[in-house]
């Protein structure tokens, strides 16, 4: 079964980074999904607003099941980080694992 990284990364309103780094920590706390390994936030190195969000599936199906979770504070804590990011910075990247031989 070959696991999936899912990454968004996206720049913040610089004046938002305190409210952002307090909503991550939220959801950090609420991310658990069956299949989702690990949910990790990184910091660009040198730029103090820009941040990638990196999620580990076990599989394809639990990439794709992740989707259907439907918890309303994880909704919520969403909406917030896209309201406080710079308009047209996000990027989304699905990446597959190769098959080991």
């Amino acid at each position: 079964m070959s696991k999936v990284l899912f990454t968004i990364q996206y720049e913040i309103i610089p004046e938002k980074r305190d409210e952002y780094l307090k909503v991550i920590r939220e959801l950090k706390n609420l991310l658990k999904a069956e299949g989702l390994e690990s949910y990790v936030v990184y910091e660009v190195k040198g730029k103090s607003v820009a941040f990638l969000e990196l999620y580990t599936f076990t599989s394809m199906e639990a990439y794709e099941a992740f989707d259907d979770l439907n918890d309303e504070r994880v909704n919520i804590l969403i909406d917030k980080i896209t309201s406080m990011s710079v308009e047209k910075s996000t990027r989304y990247n699905t990446l597959v694992q190769l098959p080991e031989e």
